[in-house]
Order: C-alpha cells, then sequence, then structure tokens
C-alpha cells in the first residue's frame, strides 16, 4: 500500500467529539493502525462556540497522529502551510467533518487529494466535491441528476454514540439506582459555554432542588463536558461570580470533591441537594440510564435522541443578552466587544418572535416529540412537568419509542471510512 494522508477538517466541540471520534475509529478499523502507511491529521476551522480545548480532545484520540489549532487555520487555508509546516504526502483524502465545505474544496486543490464531505443537512459545490456521505436521502434529492453518483447515504454520525454505548460500564460514579427505592436518575446537561452555563446551571439546580423536594429518592448527575473543568461549572453555582445564580430563585451549590482527586465529585446547594458530577468521556451509558434529561440547546439534544432518551429541553430568556452563542456571523456579533450586548439583545429578540424547532429530534422529526421550554422559567413550573413524566411511565416509553423511530439509521462512520477508501483506491 501507498502511504496515504487522511486530514480531517472539524471545528467545533459538538462535531469534535461526537464526528470525529467515531470516524477516527472507523479509518484504523478500515484502513489499519500501521502509521507509516496511514496517518491521520486534524486541522480545525475557528467557531464561535469553540472553547479552546478541541486541540486537547483531539489529541486525546490515539487514532490521531497530530492537530492544528483553529488559530492558525487562515494561514493553512491561504497558503497550504500548517504552523508546524507539517509534511504531506503525495496521496491523500481530505475528510471534511464541519466548518464550511468550501474549506475542503480549498484544501483538497492545494494539497491535490480527494475530498469526501459529510453532509448532514445541506451539500453543496458538488462540482467541486469528489464524494458526499449524507445524513439522510432527502439531502441529496434536489442535488442535479449529473452529481447523484457522487452521493451515498451514510446514517446519522450522532447515533454511533448508542453504538459506542454496548458492552460499556459506568466508572468512577457513585449512583446506583436501587429498584426498592424507585431510584431515578435525572440527568442535567447545562452546556459547556459560559452563555449557557450562566442560566442553566442555577436554573437546572433549581428544579432539582423542587424536584427533590417532592421526591427524595431522586437522583441528580451532570455529565461534565470535556472542555469544562469543574471549578469554573462550580463558579456558576455561585451568586458572587455569577449575577444571575439569584434569578432563578436560587441561593447557591459548592464543589465537593475528595482529596488529591477529582472522582466522585459533586455539587452540594445549600438545601442539601448533591448532583454527581461525572467526568468520564462519553458519557453514552451513563445517560442511557436516565429516566429523563434537562437540557439546553445544541449537540446534547442530539446525542440524547440518538440515545432514545426522553429530555426537556430548556431556554430560559430572564436575561435576553445572556445567550451569545450562536452559530456563524450572529454567534460572531453578539461576542464582539462593546457592542456585542446589544447584538445579542436584538438577535434574541428577532430569533423569539421567529423561534422553530430548536432540538434536533424535533427538527429530524418536524414535530415538538420531546418538551421545549422558551422564556421566563420558572423551576417550580419544569420541575411539576418533570415529576409528571416520572409519575406516568407511559409517556416517557412513547417518547422513547419516538426517539427510536426517527433516529437515523446505524453505521455511519463505518461507512464514511468505506468511501475515504474508495477514494484512496481512485
Amino acid at each position: 500500500m501507498t502511504p496515504v494522508d487522511i486530514l480531517i477538517l472539524s471545528n467545533g466541540p459538538g462535531e469534535v467529539t461526537t464526528w470525529v471520534r467515531p470516524v477516527v475509529k472507523a479509518l484504523r478499523q478500515q484502513l489499519g493502525d500501521d502509521r507509516s502507511l496511514v496517518r491521520i491529521s486534524v486541522v480545525l476551522s475557528p467557531c464561535p462556540n469553540a472553547t479552546g480545548k478541541e486541540v486537547a480532545i483531539a489529541l486525546s484520540y490515539p487514532e490521531v497522529d497530530r492537530v492544528q489549532g483553529a488559530e492558525h487555520f487562515w494561514q493553512f487555508l491561504l497558503w497550504g502551510k500548517t504552523a508546524e509546516n507539517w509534511d504531506w504526502r503525495s496521496l491523500g483524502v481530505v475528510v471534511f467533518l464541519g466548518g464550511d465545505q468550501i474549506f475542503p474544496v480549498v484544501i483538497g486543490k492545494k494539497l491535490a487529494y480527494r475530498t469526501v464531505v459529510y453532509a448532514e443537512w445541506n451539500a453543496r459545490w458538488h462540482s467541486l466535491i469528489d464524494r458526499f456521505g449524507v445524513m439522510k436521502p432527502e439531502v441529496a434529492q434536489p442535488i442535479p441528476q449529473k452529481y447523484a453518483h457522487k452521493f451515498t447515504v451514510v446514517g446519522d454520525l450522532m447515533v454511533e454514540a448508542q453504538i459506542q454505548t454496548e458492552g460499556n460500564e459506568v466508572k468512577n460514579f457513585a449512583i446506583t439506582p436501587d429498584s426498592s427505592l424507585n431510584t431515578e436518575i435525572i440527568g442535567v446537561l447545562p452546556g459547556s459555554k459560559a452563555a449557557k452555563l450562566a442560566q442553566g446551571v442555577p436554573l437546572m439546580l433549581a428544579i432539582a432542588e423542587y424536584i427533590h423536594a417532592k421526591n427524595p429518592q431522586t437522583k441528580f448527575v451532570i455529565p461534565v463536558a470535556p472542555t469544562l473543568d469543574l471549578q469554573t461549572l462550580a463558579n456558576f453555582a455561585d451568586p458572587r461570580k455569577n449575577p444571575f445564580v439569584q434569578t432563578f430563585g436560587f441561593s447557591s451549590a459548592s464543589l465537593i470533591s475528595p482529596e488529591e482527586s477529582t472522582r466522585n465529585s459533586k455539587l452540594k446547594t445549600d438545601r442539601g441537594v448533591e448532583v454527581e458530577l461525572y467526568q468520564e468521556n462519553p458519557a453514552y451509558e451513563l445517560l442511557s440510564r436516565c429516566s429523563i434529561c434537562l437540557t439546553t440547546v445544541g449537540a446534547n439534544t442530539a446525542e440524547l435522541g440518538a440515545l432514545a432518551v426522553p429530555m426537556i429541553v430548556l431556554l430560559p430568556t430572564q436575561q435576553l443578552d445572556a445567550m451569545r452563542s450562536w452559530d456563524g456571523l450572529p454567534g460572531l456579533l453578539a461576542n464582539l466587544p462593546g457592542v456585542g450586548t446589544t447584538f445579542a439583545k436584538i438577535i434574541n429578540w428577532f430569533f423569539l418572535r421567529r423561534k422553530g424547532l430548536l432540538a434536533w429530534p424535533n427538527i429530524w422529526a418536524q414535530e415538538e416529540v420531546v418538551p421545549e421550554l422558551v422564556g421566563q422559567l420558572q423551576p417550580a413550573e419544569v420541575g411539576e412537568m418533570v415529576l409528571d413524566l416520572l409519575a406516568h411511565p407511559e409517556k416517557l416509553a412513547a417518547i422513547r419509542a419516538k426517539l427510536l423511530s426517527i433516529r437515523g439509521e446505524a453505521g455511519a462512520a463505518q461507512k464514511l471510512a468505506q468511501i475515504v477508501s474508495e477514494e484512496i483506491d481512485n
């Protein structure tokens, strides 16, 4: 076999953790682990939702050989040279897993590599890209017939979460459901960016307190995003560091960690409710054990949908300028120094007037399969909704069944790896 380079183009934390991870595993399974024959590189492009830890996450994947951060992307796009002046083999494939679909066109031309694009909702540059792996047949329907041979339905990369769950065990986790006590686990997913955490953490902890007061056997867990450290998370529950805490009638919570270890850490609220902090990633097996999850909008909803875990999606608007994590130009404008607050208020006001479906499972189904709550949310209101669902398991079962029926086909990563292998042969 002639030595080959595979260049993965990606961007934000969601793409790196839910798309790149299964694809690089599948590529190694398909093409082998001999680095002298197959080298996998990851180049990140700028993303308004980036946390700064995407490089470290990508480097943690044993299948990946080298990673370049987003701060060096434009130089690479313009001149074809990385910051560390990487060498490139004569044979290679550019694989697009997040960003702008024009990027593989430009970089593929500069390196003289074949190009493969994973298209979730839209496929562009049909004449300039060599192959497309699309999530659903609908993505390829509007494509001119002369380009149809380039398109293959591979399925939903998010569904790889379900595949990776099989056979896994939850490690270093204190909660063990006790059927004799009717213990139920509620997952709490407030996000990973400050714009969501500022409102999400106090709101969801206040909801946990409300539920716990009426159902003391209920347990709570936060699967901590890999881009988030525990103390930063805890700061959003501290009224001295987060001015939004008291907006939701919440007091505070403190971080409790065993000495010299972050395992079995928890947040403990002033009312004595303990929320376990789970740091193993991905947390798919743990999420599968949850009766229901409270989550913000974003990639979390796609992962939970792929796992068929019932959820309530929360978008509080007590502070109209707080939500600044939109994708693309709106996200960039909302985070501009000085004028960002004004842009954020305008963008969010406009969004609330034109709001469509927000959670990925609802977008897939084009109907509200899981509840979406937007507005001046109150902990008691949401807490009662959760308690009602827990008291009526048939309602949760109906949501699970619907989620199972709408999620994409499994095996997307393996099918995408097969396309890459075919392009290498070409």
